[in-house]
């Protein structure tokens, strides 16, 4: 089983900065990129960013220039900072692995972290 493990949701208020992680754990797995998606109430589950292994980062329109996404490949982490946050960007914000299993392709997805920004 593979698990992928967020932290660092909460409140914030508008302007300011937070921090998100997720880490992979398990066994039998390799992962081909790593990533957020977000869903707001009521709205689909959209990309907020991506980083493939090697590849280059790929950001959402609404927030480029505010998020920045890393990995740290030894540790199977991803991290999403945050900073000049809206209340728009309240939302459950979901890790995302696309990768293999046991051999079988597959996505691993994070239970998922709530981000509220209010003041």
């Amino acid at each position: 089983q593979v698990q992928l493990a967020e932290s660092g949701g909460g409140l914030v208020q508008p302007g300011g900065s937070l921090r998100l992680s997720c880490a992979a754990s398990g066994s039998n797995f390799v992962i081909f990129a790593m990533g957020w998606y977000r869903q707001a109430p009521g709205k689909q589950r959209e990309l907020v960013a991506t980083a493939p292994n090697g590849g280059n980062t790929r950001y959402a329109d609404s927030v480029k220039g505010r998020f920045t996404i890393s990995r740290d490949n030894a540790n199977y982490t991803v991290y999403l900072q945050m900073h000049k946050v809206k209340p728009e960007d309240t939302a459950v914000y979901y890790c995302y692995a696309p990768g293999r299993h046991n051999g079988r392709l597959t996505e691993f997805w994070g239970q998922g972290t709530q981000v509220t920004v209010s003041s």
